[in-house]
């Protein structure tokens, strides 16, 4: 069973003063806000559709109590570890509350965030806190995982379970305009404190001072935890790729960064090499904003509390590329029952195919090896409602043709796909351990609500190790003459507690 632990919410950047004034008369620094959408319902008519906000859900899902203003806990006795806390950084730089505000500072707001750390672990007495992030708090929190706590001669893994980050720039902020030029006078005058989303500023407070000589190295890469820092896998990046909606409320910014983005960050800058990721079509932040947004909250929901972590690869594949001017790439969806939303959605529509030609092991966003990583619940996403323990995962191959950086139409059909199917899997943990089943959509007849596995479908365990359990699944025959005979889909399930 996962255990309750406190969790701390650090909010982005806010700008100059008149912006960090804003933010700290908010109780929640944002992270309050829900939003609404609209979908067909059956009849054909629009239907509402809500999402009250990360901090309500996971009050009413999760059972966690909302905390008060972080200077209560000096004065609190027995604190609940399943509460929520903000850490509220920018107050001491507003001229909100009438004293003389200090001028921000990132690393001091890791300082005061492994004060709030500590102090949550002494009032309720648990081990670690988790660390939920918005864009430059992301990197609030590297910081504190990579300088302030090695600084300190302490292990960043006793003090944090687990961080999740929304459209963190982990890369940086880079812009597709001006030939390097927005972003050196960005640095050279640091207007509003905007330097921290550049490389030299970010080796200052990502690195410890110990290790840190002048200017970083060449092949230093701020978005890379070092390793032996914290652990890869307890950290999860969700990307979004929709930079057109951020637009509508924050300008030409989209233009400047480019349409690979969520408006603000380019997708190969917003996640940590090695670590857990999922791709959502929201914005950086606005009323389409990934904070503010079902498909957030239930990846943030299920990496902290869900029970099962599993990882899907693509194995057994020939090398794709049958001609020079030939690439392929795979666009992969995740669905899971019960849920109103897409999980994970990495498509070319959004500029972010999965490049299947790229070298094997090249370590980018669009790294072909493993198609994704989810976590699942055993728990039903509500009451009235079955497990979240089926879901389909949705495989498209698509082939490219080009010469000279020009894209090739003559045997082109836009959008329709060389292989697409469905792979239907269903999950259970029951008293015999963990079972699965597995069936393509394209062989399954009537409604996917129906249907339901038979003995044919069950997957064997091919790991004889405890602990972890491998399974495979071949493609259908149609995929054998793009990827070979022998490609498969290799799911590894691994109990998280």
């Amino acid at each position: 069973m996962v255990e309750d632990l406190p969790i701390v919410y650090v909010r982005g950047f806010a700008g100059g003063t008149d912006g960090i004034n804003r933010v700290v008369t908010d109780p929640f620094y944002g992270f309050n806000e829900g939003s609404t959408a609209i979908r067909v319902g059956g009849d054909g008519e629009p239907l509402f559709h809500q999402f009250e906000s990360p901090l309500l859900r996971l009050h009413l899902d999760e059972g966690y109590e909302i905390g008060g203003p972080p200077a209560s806990l000096d004065e609190a006795g027995e604190v609940a570890p399943n509460s929520i806390w903000i850490h509220r950084f920018y107050d001491v730089s507003a001229t909100t509350w009438g004293d003389k505000p200090q001028e921000y500072s990132l690393e001091r707001a890791a300082d005061d965030l492994y004060t709030l750390i500590r102090k949550l672990r002494d009032k309720t007495g648990g081990k670690r806190v988790h660390l939920v992030a918005h864009s430059m708090g992301g990197l609030i929190c590297r910081c504190l995982l990579q300088k302030v706590l090695p600084d300190r001669g302490e292990n960043p893994a006793d003090h944090v379970e687990k961080l999740f980050t929304y459209a963190t720039p982990h890369g940086g902020i880079a812009f597709d305009i001006g030939f390097g030029l927005l972003e050196r006078a960005r640095d050279l005058t640091g207007i509003y404190g905007a330097d921290v989303f550049g490389r030299e500023r970010m080796y200052q407070y990502l690195t410890p001072a110990a290790q840190r000589g002048g200017k970083p190295p060449d092949d230093w890469r701020p978005e890379e935890i070092p390793p032996g820092s914290f652990p890869l896998d307890r950290v999860f990046c969700l990307i979004g790729t929709n930079p057109e909606n951020y637009d509508t409320a924050h300008g030409l910014s989209a233009l400047a960064v480019g349409p690979k983005s969520d408006g603000l960050v380019q997708i190969e800058k917003a996640y940590v090499p090695g670590a857990r990721h999922a791709f959502v079509h929201r914005s950086h932040s606005g009323p389409y904003g990934v904070v503010n947004s079902e498909e957030g909250y239930q990846n943030l929901r299920r990496f902290l509390f869900g029970d099962l972590q599993v990882r899907v690869d693509l194995v057994g594949a020939l090398p794709v590329a049958t001609r020079h001017d030939v690439s392929w790439q795979a666009e992969v969806r995740l669905s899971i029952r019960g849920l109103a939303i897409v999980m994970h959605e990495q498509t070319a529509e959004h500029w972010c195919p999965i490049q299947l030609s790229l070298p094997v092991g090249q370590d980018t966003a669009d790294t072909p090896y493993p198609l994704l990583t989810l976590f699942l619940s055993s728990r039903a996403p509500r009451p009235d409602q079955a497990t979240g323990m089926r879901y389909g995962l949705h495989l498209r191959l698509l082939s490219v043709e080009q010469s000279d950086h020009t894209l090739w139409f003559g045997n082109h059909l836009e959008r329709v796909a060389d292989f697409d199917d469905i792979l239907i899997v269903d999950m259970d943990t029951g008293a015999a351990g963990l079972t699965a089943a597995a069936k393509w959509n394209s062989e399954i007849g009537g409604a996917l609500r129906d249907y339901e596995p038979g003995e044919a479908e069950r997957l064997a365990d091919e790991n004889p190790v405890p602990g972890v359990w491998v399974a495979s699944v071949p493609l259908p025959a149609v995929a054998r003459p793009i990827l070979g005979p022998a490609a498969r889909l290799r799911l590894t399930v691994t109990a998280r507690g």
